[in-house]
């Protein structure tokens, strides 16, 4: 398929060497270590790739933490929705949603052991002033036709005339080819330790499960135990035998899924309205034109409010439909929600190939007793569910990054269940697996199997994608014509980072 779509490929500009910065965790002046490059144009695929390699993007930037050199090692955290279930205190932040609709109720306080809001709380201050510092004056139009005007001579070399489309800018969608493995260990650890007092909830136990259904439980044991013939009689009686019937469950007492927590009926007569509203983050979809005024009015006083900073550029993004994808297609969404006719949050999510990721979630602070970020974090959840219906391969809902070191980030562990990458092998490994490790250190290997290395690594350097002088070239070609020794350092230090894939399909400008 020669279209123009295909052939627009991811464009980044990789910064050589490490940026130490204000850690925007446990505020060390300049702890914080990461690699960054710019993405003048990124598709799906390779940002779906880099996820599973630890980047993460803030805007247009993408970083890798420097993991065993950074003062808060930063795991990234999938969930797994598919067998997702609230915990209680997810329930009481529903039910707390729910009252507010249907009478106005205003909870006194926050829910108990409810996490620090926002909820995807990766985009911190710290790497906003590192975004407002870059300084990158480039013309992405003109990037594209040159990226398009090198495809169409090289097709023109092989005899072909490639169709003529839109280019994509930032986040594009590409034909999905294969699903990534996900590897874990072949010995899992058991974990026995208790948390350490004001470090969050013990996530290797099984939730608390509520007295009420305890009781219900006692009572249907005693009863049975009083008359184990007696819940059989009626059923005996129709001609149904004993030994083949099997109990109809009671429906009252089976646990509440998401959805129904969620999409509980109110009253015809509800003081709220809610409505979730997924608009693509485009300035030619009209629905994202007409609410862009409000929702960056409502970004600007969440800035202000919660992160004291100062709003950043809104970027562009589209969405295509691939054949085989969810209905609305891949790219960067704003899922908004609209109270009473009223944007009061906006969460920011990519829709990969894979999975929901959450990039950034800003809302109003005057709603802040509803627990937005709580709430925003199980529709997101539920809203990858909903894809996975229709697209199954998307069945996972990445979180950003888990900070064990730091309490108020260890809430998204009590997502579960969920997983954690390994940042030298880059499987995921469940993390009930990986908390009695990280109580002893920072930075933890995952992976137990201590011969297994790093499969998706940097093999074949020279094969390396960049785009010099509007000309697409090998790595081993263009170094040829290069004298400046610090140059190759550079190149390999991002091969190493991006995996041999990533770096023969992406395009590394290089001046």
């Amino acid at each position: 398929m020669a279209s123009w779509a295909a052939l627009s490929p991811s464009i980044v500009q990789y910064f050589e060497g490490e940026d130490s910065y204000r850690c925007g965790y446990c505020k060390n002046e300049s702890g914080s270590r990461s690699n960054g490059m710019w993405a003048h144009s990124m598709t799906v695929q390779d940002y779906q790739d880099l996820i599973d390699r630890g980047w993460r993007r803030s805007g247009k930037y993408v970083y890798k933490p420097v993991m065993n050199q950074t003062c808060c090692p930063q795991y990234t955290i999938r969930c797994r929705p598919l067998q997702f279930q609230p915990s209680k205190s997810h329930k009481k932040v529903l039910k707390k949603m729910l009252k507010f609709l249907a009478k106005g109720e205003i909870s006194k306080g926050n829910c108990e052991d409810e996490p620090m809001e926002p909820t995807m709380e990766d985009t911190v201050a710290g790497d906003f002033g590192l975004i407002n510092k870059l300084d990158i004056q480039c013309d992405l139009k003109t990037l594209s036709d040159d990226v398009k005007e090198s495809f169409e001579s090289e097709e023109k070399k092989k005899g072909r005339s490639p169709k003529k489309e839109e280019s994509k800018e930032l986040i594009q969608s590409q034909h999905i080819e294969e699903k990534l493995g996900s590897g874990e260990p072949s010995h899992p650890i058991k974990v026995h330790t208790a948390p350490k007092p004001g470090k969050g909830a013990d996530l290797s136990k099984p939730p608390c499960r509520k007295a009420k259904e305890i009781r219900k439980e006692r009572k249907r044991l005693k009863l049975m135990h009083q008359n184990p013939a007696g819940e059989l009689a009626g059923f005996q009686a129709q001609g149904e035998p004993p030994s083949l019937f099997q109990p109809k469950a009671n429906k009252s007492n089976q646990p509440k899924s998401l959805e129904d927590l969620i999409f509980e009926s109110l009253p015809e007569n509800a003081s709220h309205k809610l409505e979730v509203r997924l608009v693509p983050v485009s300035f030619e979809d009209p629905e994202f034109k007409s609410s862009f005024s409000q929702s960056f009015s409502l970004y600007v006083k969440y800035q202000m409010a919660i992160h004291q900073d100062p709003p950043d550029e809104c970027g562009k993004t589209e969405a295509e439909n691939p054949p085989h994808g969810p209905d609305c297609g891949y790219g960067s969404f704003h899922q908004q929600y609209w109270l009473d006719g009223r944007i009061i949050a906006v969460g920011v999510i990519d829709i990969l190939p894979y999975c929901v990721s959450s990039v950034y979630l800003y809302y109003d602070p005057d709603y802040s007793f509803l627990s937005l970020g709580v709430y925003s974090a199980l529709r997101e959840i539920g809203f990858t569910r909903q894809l996975h219906q229709k697209t199954s391969q998307l069945s996972y809902y990445y979180m950003g990054f888990y900070i064990h070191s730091c309490p108020k980030m260890k809430y998204k562990g009590q997502y579960r269940p969920s997983d954690l990458l390994c940042p030298e092998t880059y499987v995921w490994v469940p993390i009930e697996q990986c908390l009695s490790s990280l109580e002893n250190s920072k930075y933890c290997r995952f992976n137990q199997d201590p011969e297994a290395v790093d499969e998706g690594r940097s093999k074949e350097p020279d094969r390396l994608q960049v785009f010099h002088r509007k000309a697409i070239m090998p790595y081993g070609i263009y170094k040829k014509q290069q004298k400046d020794p610090s140059e190759e350092a550079a190149v390999l230090q991002y091969a190493g980072l991006v995996g041999q894939v990533c770096s023969e399909r992406m395009l590394l400008l290089r001046n």
